[in-house]
């Protein structure tokens, strides 16, 4: 098909910039309006859900059951953040849906998948975690749950691209107690032992998935 377009622009006397440029308007998928109920969220994730660094992290990429789940947990108390409450108890009933739907869209960069398993030795510590964890520990891998290179999905949070202060803030607010919420306090039990030096490697290292 893109043999017989080249053909055809060549023949017409057509650049082949202009081709090319009309096949990435078509691969690209437009842009989603924002709805009414996400239009306050923006403001602090971005109009795409992209995260402001300090501000607001990035909901792009997050299942919309996780987002769902996410505000509720805010609505309920189990999440603590004075900037959330407020943001959060905007959002009720049907917008709900509505606004994880959408953040859920957004786009994200594809990027190779590593499974656990896929590598045998590896020498930084962090990525170690990452994907063998530490079994004297009883520490999980990080995507024995988070799935391949952490891209997530269902109520796991895709980790990879995240910001590295968001998700050094969520480890410590587990170790604290200040997040509280999923089932049986899993990530409260490993973050509990979690040093201070692998919360910070493991953040930047999730952060530099790209």
């Amino acid at each position: 098909m893109k043999t017989s377009l080249y053909k055809f622009a060549a023949l017409a006397g057509i650049t082949m910039l202009t081709v090319m440029t009309a096949e990435a308007a078509e691969t690209t998928p437009p842009q989603l309006p924002v709805p009414a109920a996400a239009q306050l969220c923006t403001s602090c994730h971005g109009a795409q859900g992209q995260g402001i660094d300090i501000i607001g992290p990035r909901l792009a990429g997050l299942s919309a059951d996780y987002i769902s789940n996410q505000l509720a947990l805010f609505h309920a108390g189990k999440r603590q953040n004075p900037t959330m409450l407020a943001m959060a108890a905007t959002v009720q009933g049907d917008n709900i849906a509505v606004v994880a739907q959408y953040f859920s869209q957004q786009p994200v960069a594809d990027i190779p998948l590593q499974f656990r398993g896929d590598k045998v030795g590896i020498s930084d510590p962090f990525e170690t975690l990452a994907f063998q964890g530490d079994w004297s520990r009883t520490i999980p891998a990080c995507v024995s749950c988070h799935g391949p290179s952490a891209v997530g999905g269902g109520q796991f949070p895709r980790l990879a691209g995240q910001q590295a202060s968001y998700l050094k803030t969520q480890l410590l607010a587990w170790q604290e107690g200040s997040r509280t919420g999923d089932a049986d306090n899993m990530m409260g039990n490993i973050a509990l032992k979690l040093t201070a030096a692998e919360i910070d490697g493991l953040s930047q290292f999730f952060a530099n998935i790209k």
